[in-house]
């Protein structure tokens, strides 16, 4: 067996075979309180990669941080080659106040790279890009949808990768869509700095979703598996392959009032379909909602209090509605088949 040396984060290193959690100072609250981002690093006694799995860059995303948590209680772990460095809670602050964005309202994701001496969220985005993502090889990032939506596991990814079109169809995720990279976003700034990562998509804000925390769970161990950091033992491959995606359009609201939804998450529909009606409160006008675009609903409202222009349905267009339509149903039974990944579930 090749021996390797010990992994050095923060002011730490861990040893090969060793597994310990490792707290990086951000800042100190108004009321002399410390606060650290916590990585849990496994280093394995094999080399190999180094992958970062990350969560809660927007505080109340908390669907990723329960994935997490099931991955670090993986068997699969316990005979790594190579690293994993899982950081559970990016935006501790965020995550405390049930909120998405940290003290000072700005939203974490765009405010990558960050700098050592800026605000509050540049400090903790350059921690995060020096100590996790630049000791990475690669890297998948877990969100969902803020609070009062929802979105169907999804994988995004920018356009023109080829590799990372093949990691996402190893993810095995319902829908792969690409979207181009924002300025100030992890997913740019990993890219600029030569780290290639997934972004994942699934759920809805300060809420647990046991669909959504499987297809995250499967997902990220299949790639482990493709990157040769565990073995084939107990890790499917996807029955059917995910969905490409190149296009999708946000729905919203003909009028204010009340909507009673016809469809949800993962239905795919035709040009023309009724989605819903918006009606007002003395149900005197009702205004159907219709789809502009055939495809696959990936994410929609759960709010039945609308106002005229809220988007209420994203839509996503498929290249063959017929054979994507198999493609969900196989998935999903496969995701419904698996076993519980531990058996202390919450939800």
């Amino acid at each position: 067996m090749t021996k390797h040396g010990a992994f050095k984060i923060g002011n730490e290193t861990v040893a090969p075979g060793e597994r310990r959690t490792i707290d990086m100072p951000v800042s100190i609250l108004s009321d002399h309180t410390p606060v650290n981002m916590s990585a849990h690093v496994i280093h394995g006694r094999k080399p190999g990669p180094v992958m970062f799995v990350s969560a809660a860059i927007h505080g109340d995303e908390v669907i990723g941080v329960e994935i997490v948590r099931r991955l670090l209680k993986a068997p699969n772990l316990d005979r790594l080659s190579g690293t994993l460095l899982a950081v559970p809670i990016v935006n501790t602050f965020g995550f405390l106040n049930h909120s998405r964005y940290l003290p000072d309202r700005r939203d974490l994701n765009r405010c990558f790279p960050g700098s050592a001496g800026g605000s509050l969220a540049a400090r903790l985005a350059h921690l995060f890009m020096n100590e996790i993502v630049a000791r990475s090889d690669f890297g998948i990032d877990l969100h969902s949808a803020a609070i009062q939506r929802t979105n169907l596991p999804q994988i995004r990814i920018s356009p023109g990768n080829e590799h990372l079109r093949k990691m996402a169809n190893v993810f095995g995720a319902p829908v792969v869509l690409t979207s181009k990279l924002r300025d100030g976003s992890l997913r740019m700034c990993a890219q600029e700095a030569g780290v290639e990562m997934l972004l994942y998509e699934a759920g809805e804000g300060l809420r647990f979703d046991e669909f959504a925390a499987r297809a995250g769970m499967s997902g990220i161990l299949r790639v482990m598996r493709e990157l040769g950091m565990i073995s084939s033992r107990g890790v499917e491959k996807p029955k059917m392959p995910a969905m490409m995606c190149k296009k999708s359009i946000w729905l919203r609201a003909p009028a204010g009032g009340l909507m009673r939804s016809f469809k949800s998450a993962g239905e795919i529909v035709a040009e023309g379909d009724v989605l819903g009606v918006v009606s007002d409160p003395f149900g005197q006008v009702e205004t159907e909602m219709l789809a502009d675009l055939a495809g696959i609903i990936v994410g929609r409202s759960n709010l039945p209090i609308v106002n005229e222009g809220d988007a209420l349905f994203h839509i996503a267009e498929l290249p063959d509605p017929e054979e994507s339509g198999e493609t969900l149903e196989g998935l999903t039974a496969q995701l419904d088949g698996d076993p519980m990944f531990d058996e202390d579930e919450i939800i």
